[in-house]
């Protein structure tokens, strides 16, 4: 299997495009095998595997600061980032946290729990990478659920007038804990269906 050759985000950039498709197949399959027996969330961990392989191929983990608004979207970043053979463990006494935790792993740019905070932490850190004068990057992920608390909207704001190293990722799913309302939601519509 491809998947027990990767030990971090390094192994991931000699791959070709096919193999990386076969890795996210083989992270499918571990997810589906290891979180029905720990318990954990199911649903946005399986729709994010391809952006996460995206991410962690595209960009140079630690150095570039991947935030992942909902640490229950993150399974398969652990799993890429060194922490596959320990997966049985996941939300286990002793074992890994079911969300980020920066004691856990390098690859863990922010402790994140729920919702709305990703791009505030990105955008500190990519404030902190244009103040060392590195050539790294921030990148913040957030849900459409998410993307509707304020504390993204006063990071947005934000992140538009400062014009630092950053990039958000809106993961679009149409999912949160009830449903999406308001007129970001059906601008978000609006969008997906090509009406603009």
């Amino acid at each position: 299997m491809l998947l027990e050759t990767i030990t971090g985000p390094a192994d991931l950039k000699g791959l070709t495009t096919d193999q990386l498709y076969v890795l996210a197949e083989e992270v499918r399959a571990r997810l589906i095998d290891c979180i029905p027996k720990t318990g954990g969330h199911f649903s946005p961990n399986l729709g994010t595997i391809e952006l996460t392989v995206a991410l962690l191929t595209a960009f140079d983990s630690p150095r570039d600061r991947i935030v992942w608004d909902v640490g229950h979207q993150a399974y398969a970043h652990k799993v890429l980032t060194g922490r596959n053979d320990r997966m049985e463990t996941l939300r286990q006494y002793g074992g890994l946290c079911g969300f980020l935790a920066r004691e856990e792993s390098e690859h863990d740019a922010f402790g994140a729990g729920h919702t709305s905070t990703s791009i505030s932490a990105a955008l500190g850190m990519a404030a902190g990478i244009t103040l060392r004068g590195t050539p790294n990057h921030a990148v913040a992920v957030i849900g459409d659920g998410a993307l509707t608390g304020g504390l993204a909207y006063e990071a947005l704001n934000n992140a538009g007038n400062l014009k630092l190293p950053l990039l958000v990722v809106l993961n679009d799913n149409e999912m949160s804990i009830s449903p999406s309302v308001g007129a970001l939601n059906e601008y978000l519509t609006r969008l997906r269906s090509g009406e603009r």
